[in-house]
This record gives structure tokens, C-alpha cells and sequence, in this order.
């Protein structure tokens, strides 16, 4: 490979950094994901973080609130509050970033079929406390297509789901101008057991899905195209990892320039957010975790991220301790601090391992888009379950070779230990679901329910036609309607989506 066809770091095809100085300039957002039970109980765990150091608030909901259920609604029994915290109504976000000001922070929001939803809470909150809302940072996930990829927790058929990502994209461009409106994901692909190559294959195929429906929809790509980022897994294969991110950053370049006719530099930068291997914790031995998540973090930084979370050592037991959180991130402050890595842009570039293993990623990945093309896009590769078979092999054949021994995972199938007690954990108080319904139902009774129903037939009426659906979900919002009322209204016109197998 030669140094004219690399190019330098901040140049097309960015290979070797999206900025000319790198982590010199600025380090990435040091970003600690958490969110358990209620809204009060998270928010005490993220004024924490910002104590311990953390750059940017990581926001993870609960599945009833990914799901467009209330907290009440039978189906959320057991499930409120603990894979991540409940909101329900406005009321709940106000609760959530109480005494944090959103115009001094980052926020990352992992959610997808509601993402809608919570983003209106979110400018609602960010408004009320005095906020120039065109300067609110942070990301909203936003990626539906992966969910019916990887994570199951789509509730529209996808035609009608990528109407809502598209509108948001619209919204967003002129009343939040600084917040990404999408984070197209590769890292709950990778966790269902995808390669490298097809983590980047599959990711990049769905954000030029994204691209198509927003040009379609009207948009100008160059509009909205600098907003756009992405979100990769580290893994644990070191080298691999940190070419993966060279080939993504190429690749999705040269697509944008020779595919769509980018012109912005800036359309062309793929800037992503990192999270360590969730799949690679073990149970065993979990305090192990901490070196795989130390050289997984490495990797994410040697391959030029933007943001990263490192996870704790004890999530492959239950919610991660204060103390855990607080590791997981010293992991990323010395790094940061401590190693010299941060000293020049791409330490690792031109290295001849790097850049054979990074052209090999690369020609993978823009083999399998070259596929889904001919299938007829992304959408109808996961319509046909072209993507979710390729994944469902990759992960077979990794549990296979780690079952007969072909492939080495310490603690668990070599180097085992007698662990006559596991370590403490992080328990969720039972009572919390209790008092998140008992508010819920405070607030149905204490809202103005005329006005509420005013909002939500709008809203309906809206989605029968072909309006741009915020700025009716942001009203419903304002009067307290709730995550579930709304997602209600939108299935009535849009129906449910059912997986075949």
C-alpha cells in the first residue's frame, strides 16, 4: 500500500483519522453506558460518573421502553427497569436529567423504535431548562434496520419504520442542527455473531439504505449526510479490530463520494462511537474482563474512534457496580492519559500487517454490499434473511470451533478455576417497578386528558398522510402522553411487524 493511496490523517479517504491531529487536539468522549430502574436511580448513577470523570452521558432504556409499552401494560411485567431505565412520559426524562444541564453534556440515546419518542422528551427537558437548542449535542440510535438484523425490538413493518428515521433526519437538520440524528450500529451485529468484514459489510449496506430513503423523502445529501455516525463493537482479535476500523473509515468514503456524489469532506468522514465486546465477558473469572476490556479499548483507540464505553467487568453477572463503572472507566483515562498512545494520529498505519489485514477487510465488505445490491438493497436482504442467515452461520461456526477447541476462551473452555463464590452484585430493588407504575398512573389522572387526546388524534391523522411526523409527536410529548400512548396511535396506521422464519 503507498503512502499516496493511505493518504494522511483528516484527508480522503480518511484511512488514517478523520482529523489531521487526532487525540493531540482532542481526546474521544470518554462515554459510560447506564440506566437502571427508575428515572431517580439513574440519575444518581450518571451524576456519579460526571463526578468520576465521564465526558458524555450513555443512556440505556428499558425493554418496554424500546418496546412502545408503559410501564403498566401487562407484556412490561418484570421487564421495568432492568436492562435499562424506564420512561415513560416526559415527566420521567424531566426526573432523569434533573440538576444536569443538557447544554453541558454529550448524551447518547440507545433507542430505536421510539427513538422518535424520546428525543422529543429530551429537546422538551433541554428547553425547559433555557437551553440554545441548536447547540445540544448528542446522538439518538435511530437505527431500526439492525433491529430486525440483530436485536428484535422493532415494532413497525420496516418501510413504515424508515418513514419515522427519515422525518426525524428532517427535524433534526434544522431545529437541532448539532445532534446526530442516527447511529447506525454494527456493534449488535457483531454481538449476534457476525465476522469483522460483515460487521462493516451489513452496516455500511444499511446506511446507504438510510441515505437512499432520505433522498427519496427529499432531502440534499450533503444536508444531513455530515450528521450521520455509526457505532462498531471492539473485539478481542487486537489487530483485526484496529484494521477494521481503517477499512470502515475508507470504504465508506470512497461509497459516498464515487456512489452518491458527495461533495462536503464532511459527508464523507465516517466518525463512530466504540463499545467494548459485551459477547467476549465470561462469568468466569469475571475479573479477567477487565484485561480484555483494557486491550479491546486499545484497539478502538489505535483504530481512531470518536467515543467509547468500556464495559465493567461484572456485566456478564448482572448491572454493573458503581465501583465496576468507575474501573471500566480509569481503563479509558489511562489510556488516554498514561500510555503515549494518544501522541500521534494512526500509530499502527503502515505497519504491512495492518494494511494487508485492512485491505482484506475492506475488499470482504465491498464484496457483500455488491451482493445486497443485486438482491435489491439492504432492506430486502433482511426481508429474504439473506443478513440474518450470514450472521446466524458466523456465530455457529465461532460456538463450534470454542467447543471443540480450536479457539481458546481463558476461563471457559482452557485455564479454568475452582470458583467456589461469586462476587458481589448489583441487585435492582423489586420496589421500583411498583412505584414507576403507581407514578404512571398519577400522571394519566393529573394531565389535562382533552388535550392529550387532541394530540394523539393529530398524530394519527398525520400518520395517515405524509407530513413529517415530529413536530405531532414533540406535541404529544409537551402534554404528557406517554411512550406507549403514542406508539399505539402509530400502530393503529401502521400495524405491527412479524418476523417469519
Amino acid at each position: 500500500m503507498s503512502h499516496a493511496s493511505l493518504g494522511k490523517p483528516g484527508e480522503f479517504p480518511f484511512t488514517r483519522g478523520i482529523y489531521p491531529d487526532m487525540y493531540r487536539a482532542r481526546l474521544w468522549t470518554m462515554r459510560q453506558y447506564a440506566g437502571f430502574g427508575s428515572a431517580e436511580a439513574s440519575n444518581k448513577r450518571y451524576r456519579y460518573l460526571i463526578s468520576q470523570g465521564t465526558t458524555g452521558l450513555s443512556v440505556a432504556f428499558d425493554l418496554p421502553t424500546q418496546m412502545g409499552l408503559d410501564s403498566d401494560h401487562p407484556l412490561a411485567a418484570g421487564e421495568v427497569g432492568r436492562v435499562g431505565v424506564a420512561v415513560c412520559s416526559l415527566a420521567d426524562m424531566e426526573r432523569l436529567f434533573d440538576g444536569i444541564r443538557l447544554d453541558g453534556v454529550s448524551t447518547s440515546m440507545t433507542i430505536n423504535s421510539t427513538a422518535a419518542i424520546l428525543l422529543a422528551f429530551y429537546t422538551l427537558v433541554a428547553k425547559r431548562q433555557g437551553a440554545d437548542l441548536r447547540k445540544l449535542a448528542g446522538t439518538i440510535q435511530n437505527d431500526i434496520l439492525k433491529e430486525y438484523i440483530a436485536r428484535g425490538t422493532y415494532i413497525y413493518p420496516p418501510r413504515h419504520a424508515m418513514r419515522i428515521v427519515t422525518d426525524l433526519f428532517a427535524w433534526t437538520r434544522t431545529r437541532l442542527p448539532q445532534w446526530n440524528p442516527i447511529s447506525i450500529s454494527g456493534y449488535h451485529i457483531r454481538e449476534a455473531g457476525s465476522t469483522a468484514v460483515q460487521e462493516v459489510a451489513f452496516t455500511l449496506a444499511n446506511a446507504m439504505a438510510y441515505i437512499e430513503a432520505a433522498l427519496a423523502a427529499g432531502l440534499e445529501l450533503d444536508s444531513f449526510a455530515p450528521r450521520l455516525s455509526f457505532f462498531f463493537s471492539a473485539n478481542s482479535d487486537f489487530l483485526e479490530e484496529i484494521a477494521k476500523f481503517r477499512a470502515a473509515r475508507r470504504l465508506y468514503a470512497h461509497l459516498m463520494k464515487e456512489r452518491f456524489g458527495a461533495r462536503d469532506p464532511r459527508s464523507m468522514m465516517l466518525r463512530f462511537h466504540t463499545q467494548t465486546a459485551g459477547s467476549s465477558l465470561t462469568a468466569q473469572q469475571p475479573d479477567v474482563n477487565l484485561v480484555r476490556v483494557a486491550l479491546q479499548a486499545l484497539s478502538a483507540v489505535l483504530g481512531g474512534t470518536q467515543s467509547l464505553h468500556t464495559n465493567s467487568r461484572d456485566e456478564a453477572l448482572a448491572l454493573p457496580t458503581e465501583e465496576s463503572a468507575a474501573l471500566a472507566l480509569r481503563t479509558q483515562q489511562i489510556i488516554a492519559h498514561e500510555t503515549g498512545v494518544t501522541r500521534t494520529a494512526d500509530p499502527l498505519g503502515g505497519s504491512y500487517y495492518i494494511e494487508e489485514l485492512t485491505d482484506s477487510i475492506e475488499r470482504g465488505a465491498r464484496e457483500y454490499i455488491e451482493r445486497i445490491d443485486q438482491m435489491g438493497g439492504a432492506l430486502r436482504a433482511i426481508e429474504t434473511r439473506f443478513v440474518q442467515s450470514e450472521i446466524q452461520n458466523s456465530a455457529y461456526e465461532f460456538q463450534r470451533a470454542v467447543e471443540q477447541g480450536e479457539r481458546t476462551i481463558v476461563g471457559v473452555n482452557r485455564f479454568r478455576m475452582d470458583e467456589p463464590r461469586p462476587p458481589a452484585t448489583f441487585r435492582l430493588d423489586p420496589a421500583l417497578e411498583r412505584e414507576q407504575v403507581e407514578r404512571l398512573r398519577a400522571l394519566r389522572a393529573s394531565r389535562d386528558a382533552g388535550r392529550v387526546a387532541a394530540r394523539l388524534d393529530a398524530l394519527e391523522c398525520a400518520a395517515r398522510g405524509d407530513d413529517n411526523l415530529m413536530p405531532l409527536i414533540v406535541d404529544a410529548a409537551e402534554a404528557y402522553a406517554t411512550v406507549g400512548e403514542i406508539s399505539d396511535r402509530l400502530r393503529k396506521v401502521f400495524g405491527e411487524y412479524r418476523e417469519t422464519a
